[in-house]
């Protein structure tokens, strides 16, 4: 079964779109959903994140404190590079785990991932799509989601791999700045092309 990858910079609705695919019947596994799975509470790697951060790292009920953490590691390149080397590996295995589901008679999965270009998971896909649209838009609906500050949202950006990169290592592109039918035939489009090419 082949694997399609599908990124995009953060508020770019990958969300949005990968439901799109899931209304065409499309199996996904999504990056961001296994990353919180692999450090819940009684895990291994939330048992290293506490001994390396301390307990303080922890919420009341024993759960990551991912605001806190998120502000440690974007201030803190060589603990962001830590926290990375502990989990990509787990993460990755994970995916792939569940990359192959029982009894699906799809010719492709999908692989939701906001890092699929700056981690290794590219190498798990055959193809990767990018859901783009512009960066004043990512912020304007980061800012809307999250209620994160402009700042925030800029440095969140800025780690993450620049627009043109992206797009220039897509083999499609999906333009979420347009109307939602619109995106909806984009994605229907894409899929029949896909189904073609892997006949």
């Amino acid at each position: 079964m082949a694997i399609v990858g599908l990124t995009g910079g953060i508020g770019s609705g990958k969300s949005t779109v990968v439901r799109m695919f899931g209304d065409l019947g499309i199996h996904w596994v999504d990056a961001d959903d296994v990353a919180r799975d692999v450090v819940e509470p009684g895990t291994p790697a939330l048992k290293a994140i506490a001994e390396h951060f301390g307990a303080e790292i922890l919420t009341g009920d024993g759960a990551l404190d991912r605001a806190r953490l998120r502000t440690i590691v974007f201030d803190a390149p060589e603990e962001r590079a830590w926290l990375e080397a502990l989990l990509h590996p787990i993460i990755r295995e994970e995916l792939i785990r569940q990359l192959k589901p029982d009894n699906d008679t799809q010719a492709y999965v999908l692989l939701v991932s906001p890092l699929l270009f700056e981690t290794d998971q590219h190498q798990l896909v055959d193809r990767a799509v990018v859901v783009d649209v512009p960066v004043d838009v990512q912020i304007e609906r980061t800012m809307a989601r999250d209620t994160n500050s402009r700042e925030q949202v800029e440095r969140i950006i800025a780690a993450q791999m620049p627009r043109e990169q992206r797009l220039a290592k897509a083999d499609a592109i999906i333009d979420n700045n347009r109307p939602i039918d619109d995106v909806e035939r984009q994605v229907r489009d894409l899929h029949k092309r896909i189904l073609v090419d892997l006949v």
